[in-house]
C-alpha cells in the first residue's frame, strides 16, 4: 500500500523547506499531494523568497481524504496563513485523533501547532527565534525531533529541511529506503543515513 502524503502550501511558505520535502518524498515513491491553502483558491503563489510555487489541488478538494502524514513547511507568513485556515486546523485535529503523522518545520510548530494548542503534551522543536512560544517542558533544542507517542515530527528551519524530509521517509518507509535515497543523493557521510 502506497504511503499517502499531504504537503501544504500557502503564500509566504518557505520554499527551500517545501521543495526539499516534496523532492525527497517523491524520490521515496510516496503518493504526494501538494495542496494550496490560499484563501483565494489560487494554486500558484509566491513563496517567502519570491520563488513561485504551484500546488496540485486546493486543500478543500482533498479535505475528506486520509493521509499517512500531513506536512507543514514553515516561513513566517506561510505559517500565519496555515494558522488562519480553519479547514487545515480541522484536518490537523482529525489527523491527531486518528493517530497519524504530522510533520511541521521552522515557524509552523510555534505559529500553527502551538497557537492552536493541538499537541499540548507533545515534545517539539521549531525555528530558534520562535522557541519561546513553546512551553519549556515541551521544548527540545534539536534540528529534528520526533515525538513517537504523538506521531509528530518537528524541525528547525531551511538548513534542516533535508534531515526533516529524511526523517519522514525513515518513519513511513523504513531505514533501508532512507539509506538508498542517501546514497543516490550523495549525502554527507556524517549524517549516517548509510547505516541501516
Amino acid at each position: 500500500m502506497t504511503t499517502k502524503i499531504l504537503i501544504c502550501l500557502a503564500p509566504g511558505t518557505e520554499e527551500l523547506e517545501a521543495i526539499t520535502v516534496i523532492d525527497i518524498l517523491e524520490r521515496a515513491k510516496f503518493d504526494v499531494t501538494v495542496a494550496s491553502t490560499a484563501f483565494d483558491g489560487a494554486l500558484t503563489m509566491k513563496a517567502a523568497q519570491r520563488v513561485t510555487l504551484t500546488a496540485d489541488v486546493k486543500l478543500v478538494d482533498v479535505a475528506d481524504e486520509e493521509f499517512d502524514c500531513i506536512v507543514l513547511p514553515g516561513g513566517l507568513k506561510g505559517s500565519e496563513n496555515f494558522r488562519d485556515s480553519t479547514l487545515l486546523i480541522e484536518m490537523l485535529k482529525q489527523q491527531k485523533y486518528d493517530e497519524k503523522w504530522v510533520a511541521a518545520i521552522c515557524a509552523a510548530p510555534a505559529i500553527v501547532l502551538q497557537h492552536h494548542d493541538l499537541y499540548p503534551d507533545a515534545l517539539m522543536t521549531c525555528y530558534p527565534s520562535l522557541m519561546e512560544a513553546i512551553p519549556e517542558k515541551n521544548r527540545r533544542i534539536k534540528r529534528v525531533f520526533t515525538d513517537v507517542l504523538n506521531h509528530l515530527i518537528t524541525s528547525q528551519g531551511p538548513g534542516s529541511a533535508l534531515e526533516f524530509a529524511m526523517e519522514i521517509v525513515t518513519l513511513l518507509g523504513g531505514k533501508e529506503l532512507t539509506a538508498k535515497l542517501a546514497a543516490d543523493l550523495v549525502t554527507l557521510p556524517n549524517l549516517n543515513y548509510h547505516q541501516i
